[in-house]
């Protein structure tokens, strides 16, 4: 209860200021639009602008400050980077970049053109300019991409007094630091130092002598989703991030872990329509009509192959029109319960809970939901269908149907994720439309083969 009033405050707060920003534009009262804007950091300023139709934006964008133009760039999503990216000139692209950090930079770079590029590439110095090609280096959703280089490292055989005198030394520490990295003269990960560990430490004593050594450094070639477990089930702050070498090449914090679990919600979510998390809500008509144009064409095929399998018995739905009238209830009655099924079979394959060893087990599980309900749902529709229709074959008929179907769903539902899986395929982006497919066609199948073996 406690926790809960505050979100929503915050998430009043925000649609409210969408709100005063959207009638300050329509009322052209620039100057309180403009100290709106001020009075937001650049993750509100990218929601923001992802929440205004296109005209609003592009008027709100030309108030952002220059300063805050990259780290806004960094925060929307890729489309509607790309939209701003291809308003801007090369020096104010050249511009925006200026201050950013070098995982940010390595985020950004790869929309730039490549004009752009190389002249920011030319502006950094050595150091700085073999982080961002290190970081480049990596694929954006592995451990390689998501990581930063403010990373604070000492060595083990300086005492805590004199790490300490260097810490004080620095203006101030980079966010999310709850550790300092141990590197041998080589650069090689040895180990950590937290800060609780530090300030509770004799002076006198070394880092070596108060260092963890049993950390396990994350390799930079490990996919982000796995990165976001190791953070759950570690409770991490942060995490050092090695090559294959061991030798230390930055760090992963928190923050970037919210990033990854956001971003893999709204993919799970999107995908189960067939779209893209990165689509812009806002986007130019015609090229959302292209995104969404692929799978409409697929349910199109599907459906097709659904009504081809109805028009196989249509002497059968002539002669008994109940017929017509009944058989939704049975592919609708599939469909919600295979994909009952299918959403938690690819929850547990997200989540790492399903393998080889439990499959089977859960099929059986799921199998035996099946039964269960297709026992309690067929005796209430056949009860419906006889009252309705006077005719207790038809109930029968409409109760063998359902669980048929019923049991069909619960084995479509576990087994086409995981086949989708093992052909490579992102389950919850293709497992929808799969599954609706079977659910339909044996659900007409079954209601009108029956019919027409024992009612006609």
């Amino acid at each position: 209860m406690g926790t809960g009033m505050p979100e929503s405050s915050t998430e009043q707060n925000i649609v409210t200021e969408q709100q005063a920003f959207s009638e300050a534009l329509r009322a052209h009262a620039f100057g309180k639009a403009l100290q709106l804007l001020h009075d937001m950091n650049s993750a509100e300023v990218a929601h923001l602008l992802e929440s205004l139709p296109a005209d609003e934006r592009d008027l709100a964008w030309d108030l952002v400050r220059t300063k805050l133009e990259g780290d806004v760039l960094v925060h929307v999503n890729d489309n509607l980077r790309a939209q701003l990216i291809r308003k801007m000139e090369p020096h104010e692209l050249v511009a925006a970049t200026s201050g950013l950090e070098t995982d940010d930079l390595a985020d950004l770079l790869p929309d730039m053109p490549d004009e752009v590029f190389n002249k920011v590439l030319l502006s950094m110095d050595e150091q700085n300019r073999l982080r961002l090609e290190s970081a480049l280096s990596y694929p954006e959703d592995s451990a390689g991409g998501l990581m930063n280089m403010d990373t604070i490292t000492v060595r083990a055989d300086i005492t805590v007094d004199v790490l300490l005198r260097y810490l004080r030394r620095h203006k101030e520490l980079p966010e999310h630091t709850d550790t300092l990295m141990v590197v041998d003269r080589e650069g090689r990960f040895m180990g950590i130092v937290p800060l609780t560990t530090l300030l509770t430490s004799p002076p006198s004593a070394t880092v070596d002598e108060i260092m963890q050594r049993d950390v396990e450094a994350i390799p930079a070639e490990m996919p982000a989703h796995e990165v976001a477990k190791l953070f759950e089930l570690h409770d991490l702050v942060s995490a050092p991030v090695v090559d294959d070498k061991g030798m230390l090449l930055g760090r992963i914090t928190v923050d970037d872990v919210v990033d990854i679990i956001r971003d893999e919600g709204e993919h799970s979510l999107m995908s189960m329509a067939g779209l893209h998390e990165e689509e812009d809500l806002f986007a130019p008509v015609i090229p959302s009509a292209k995104r969404r144009a692929l799978w409409l064409g697929i349910n199109l095929l599907t459906a097709f192959l659904a009504s081809w399998v109805i028009g196989l018995f249509d002497t059968t739905i002539q002669k008994l029109v109940a017929l017509a009238v009944l058989m939704p209830i049975v592919a609708s009655m599939g469909g919600i319960a295979g994909s009952q099924t299918m959403t938690l079979v690819i929850r547990g394959l997200a989540l790492d809970q399903i393998s080889d060893h439990n499959a089977r087990k859960l099929l059986l599980k799921e199998i035996a939901v099946g039964i269960f309900n297709s026992m309690v749902w067929a005796l209430v529709v056949a009860a419906i269908a006889w009252l309705w229709f006077d005719n207790p074959g038809l109930g029968a008929i409409i109760a063998a149907a359902m669980t048929i179907n019923l049991l069909v769903a619960a084995l479509a539902g576990v087994t086409i994720p995981l086949l989708l899986r093992k052909l490579g395929a992102d389950p919850a982006l293709a497992g929808g439309v799969v599954l609706t497919t079977v659910t339909d066609v044996i659900g007409f199948l079954s209601f009108l083969g029956l019919a027409t073996l024992f009612l006609i």
